[in-house]
């Protein structure tokens, strides 16, 4: 093999995932080459949700303008019987600005949103692309990773510091490091089906879990002129039986719509997580690292929390701001994130798929008698806050988001994050402490905060701080005295794991 390429990271898989951690990594600076062995953009919707959090990861990489040419503020979502009846109602999420600055979620079309993704790419400075490439094999060297890519123009060696494997369920950067997986002991098979409707065609205009014991449905809206049916397999159907454009349109016939189908596919929903998401200089992210049920939402979501955590670690590695040991915060933090939600998603798909007719009354009959008292028969998602080695754990809110302030600037919203930029902030209530490198020390007086002032003030004032200090992946690390928290951040970059704060 005589071909070679160097990068700092390489990054395997250009979803949406890949592409965000590439977008990402080049804003901080760092060479980056993405490969996919695919030639073009899958042309077809398979992710349908995102909410708030991931919204503000796109803002950060400039293209929530572009993003939202393909999405649309999620209505409600509804839980209901087969009657009709409502069993739960989780409210219009884009009746208010959730804490990231965005509605609480989108309903989207993800091959617009990819098309923004990679031409993010097109014009960084520091991402390269290589499409039509496909991983083989790795193994490390004495600095970093050496990977062997069967390339458009034949074999292909990339030497990276670093390889991230965001190469989807089937990972082979995952079996590459003997990544086995946590089967969490939720598989259904299901029918999706994409359809486009025809003018004038009455579609639901919320999302919607019809908990029919017949057949478990769900139905939701998609990105714009874009909806979604899916049908739970029923025991004893075959992928072919289902595929066929007769069935599917029997399914279809009781809602009454005049649709196109777009495309026609068969899932199986699982909850899976793997035991090990680093390996020396390889990681992994996404669908790699785990996999969930669709019914919170939360699939692509997680993956892209992976990216945003995982960027800002990596970028300080890079520019010798961190050790490397600070990548081993990476799954400590984010993993039991990514099980609550999975859990959620469980309960919520246990919840749908009751096939026993006298099972499916007793739920329906406790699910009403909650949603009477004002209690919620499905707990929603509450994901613990982050811990380990980089959140300065016993200071309130470390571990939590921080919350992105908005204000009117006429007909404009101004938003916190884009003003205060990239990187670190230690946003103090006096005049803040000495500089760190890598972090922008901001006083509640300076000019730029004055649209958010009293917001952030009440955040100050409310937990008792004098000062917060918040990640770059807009995460609180920790808040309190301003030279505490700048001697534990220093700390927690540079020191062993477990060395005392």
């Amino acid at each position: 093999m005589n071909k070679s390429r160097s990068c700092d990271v390489l990054i395997v898989g250009l979803g949406p995932v890949g592409a965000t951690l590439a977008g990402l990594l080049n804003d901080a600076g760092v060479d980056v080459l993405a490969i996919d062995k695919s030639t073009e953009i899958y042309p077809l919707p398979r992710a349908a949700h995102f909410d708030h959090e991931i919204m503000r990861v796109f803002q950060q990489l400039g293209v929530a303008d572009e993003v939202l040419r393909h999405a649309r503020p999620a209505a409600g979502y509804e839980f209901r019987s087969a009657e009709g009846e409502v069993l739960v109602d989780f409210g219009d999420m884009a009746a208010k600005l959730a804490p990231s600055g965005w509605a609480g979620g989108y309903m989207f079309n993800q091959p617009g949103l990819e098309r923004a993704l990679r031409a993010k790419l097109a014009r960084s400075a520091h991402a390269r692309v290589l499409l039509g490439a496909a991983f083989e094999s790795m193994a490390e060297t004495a600095d970093g990773v050496e990977a062997r890519i069967s390339g458009p123009d034949g074999p292909l060696a990339i030497r990276a510091r670093y390889l991230v494997g965001c190469d989807g369920a089937w990972s082979p950067v995952r079996e590459a490091i003997g990544g086995r997986l946590d089967d969490l002991q939720f598989d259904e098979p299901w029918l999706v089906i994409d359809a486009i409707p025809r003018p004038g065609s009455n579609v639901p205009t919320v999302n919607l879990q019809i908990c029919d014991p017949a057949r478990p449905t769900t139905c939701v809206l998609m990105g714009p002129g874009r909806h979604r049916w899916e049908f739970m397999m029923l025991p004893g159907e075959t992928p072919e039986q289902v595929l066929d454009d007769a069935f599917i349109a029997s399914l279809l016939q009781s809602w009454n719509v005049d649709v196109e189908i777009d495309r026609k596919a068969v899932y199986r929903f699982h909850g899976l997580v793997a035991e090990t998401w680093r390996a020396g200089r390889v990681l992994i992210a996404g669908d790699a690292a785990h996999q969930t049920p669709p019914f919170a939402g939360q699939g692509m979501c997680a993956g892209i929390r992976d990216a945003a955590n995982l960027a800002w670690k990596l970028a300080a590695v890079l520019r010798g701001d961190a050790a490397d040991v600070l990548l081993d915060s990476y799954q400590v933090e984010r993993e039991p994130n990514v099980r609550a939600y999975i859990r959620v998603a469980i309960e919520m798909g246990r919840v749908v798929c009751i096939l026993d007719p006298d099972v499916a009354r007793a739920r329906n009959a406790q699910m009403l008698a909650a949603r009477h008292a004002g209690a919620p028969a499905i707990p929603p998602a509450a994901p613990p806050p982050l811990t380990g080695d980089c959140v300065l754990e016993g200071t309130p809110a470390a571990g939590a988001i921080f919350p992105q302030a908005v204000a009117a600037a006429g007909d404009d919203l101004i938003r916190l994050d884009d003003v205060l930029g990239a990187g670190a902030w230690l946003i103090c209530a006096a005049i803040p402490a000495p500089k760190e490198p890598g972090i922008s020390a901001i006083a509640l007086s300076d000019p730029r905060l004055a649209p958010f002032r009293r917001q952030v003030a009440a955040w100050l004032s409310a937990r008792g701080v004098a000062a917060v200090l918040v990640r770059p992946d807009r995460y609180v690390f920790g808040a309190g005295d301003p030279d505490r928290l700048l001697r534990s951040w220093a700390q927690a970059l540079r020191a062993p794991a477990g060395a005392p704060a």
